[in-house]
């Protein structure tokens, strides 16, 4: 499977320790260069399962930074580039981007979930309170009864 990462998932999962759940579910983890920058940025270390994966059409991210943050734009070509599975990306006006684009859209919340259903993750509810707290993530009480649902924890 091929799932190509924007910087905030894979942020919010070292803010709680939970970074290994990316490479039990994906194995490998794609990001654009401009993402694996922005995550040495913040971060001491980068996951060993994050792989740089440079663009073939750097014209095409750079058109796309116009309207989008540079790594949300990188990420998204270089989906579109690798043909990947997912494109794990949070941030709503990438999200549609991507969508229109014909990419498969999963989000930190959908990680959750496909860790729930796994057996990787044992609360989707504890993940996402420390997630809200530690992370400062933030999930509308409207989403959350939808996820938690899903996640049959309601």
């Amino acid at each position: 499977m091929i799932v190509v990462s924007n910087a905030s998932p894979i942020t919010a999962l070292l803010q709680v320790d939970r970074a290994d759940l990316l490479q039990r579910l994906f194995g490998e983890v794609l990001v654009p260069p401009s993402v694996h920058a922005e995550l040495r940025r913040f971060h001491t270390a980068v996951p060993t399962f994050v792989r740089v994966q440079p663009l073939k059409d750097t014209a095409a991210s750079a058109a796309l930074a116009g309207s989008l943050d540079l790594g949300e734009a990188e990420a998204i070509v270089l989906a579109q580039e690798v043909k990947a599975d997912y494109l794990l990306i949070d941030e709503n006006k990438g999200r549609a981007v991507a969508s229109e684009r014909g990419l498969r859209v999963i989000g930190l919340l959908g990680v959750l979930l496909l860790g729930r259903k796994s057996g990787l993750v044992d609360s989707v509810a504890h993940t996402i309170r420390e997630l809200e707290s530690r992370a400062r993530f933030f999930v509308s009480d409207a989403v959350k009864k939808v996820i938690l649902k899903a996640a049959g924890e309601l």
